[in-house]
């Protein structure tokens, strides 16, 4: 199962669309995550176009998104148990925030910072796609995928170009990991 993770698209204030390169991407998804920050619903209504999508609410989505999603979201994928979040709150980072709220999940997604990264919080995988809109301080745009198998998931993190001239995609990061 191939898996496309989003977070902070923050659409239409960071751009009218979802760059190119990306929605080719999304095209082979079996699902996709996304960790918050829609900003509208238009956003979420497109992503559903390409797959299912699993997704909850961050701190600047409109009224319309908050009614319609929750704020977290844990569900299993092929034996994987996945926590989702954007991870927005008070009191520590939004990555202590994520693995917190997920005591028992294996893997967690979570956004806000804007600041992709794959790494471990004890035997947790904390995921963070970044955003392929609204780099901030990350060099790149970037999206997350994963590719979960029985008793296997590999977690990616890819940058997008900043101009889709050169329409390249380059892997950031990589972790494999046996569950």
């Amino acid at each position: 199962m191939l898996i496309g993770v989003l977070s902070d698209t923050h659409l239409p204030r960071r751009g009218r669309e979802l760059p190119a390169v990306l929605m080719k991407a999304l095209e082979k998804a079996d699902l996709i995550i996304h960790a918050g920050d829609f900003t509208t619903l238009t956003v979420l209504q497109r992503l559903q176009g390409f797959a299912p999508v699993k997704a909850v609410y961050g701190n600047v989505d409109s009224d319309e998104v908050l009614e319609t999603l929750n704020q977290s979201e844990q569900f299993c994928l092929e034996g994987l148990s996945i926590g989702l979040i954007h991870g927005f709150g008070t009191g520590g980072t939004s990555k202590t925030r994520a693995a917190e709220a997920f005591p028992l999940a294996q893997c967690v997604v979570y956004g806000h910072s804007h600041i992709p990264g794959i790494e471990f919080s004890g035997d947790k995988l904390l995921f963070n796609p970044g955003s392929p809109t609204d780099r901030r301080s990350a060099p790149y745009p970037t999206y997350g995928l994963l590719s979960v198998k029985p008793g296997m998931f590999t977690a990616e993190i890819l940058s997008l170009p900043d101009n889709e001239t050169f329409a390249h995609i380059s892997c950031l990061f990589s972790k494999t990991i046996q569950i």
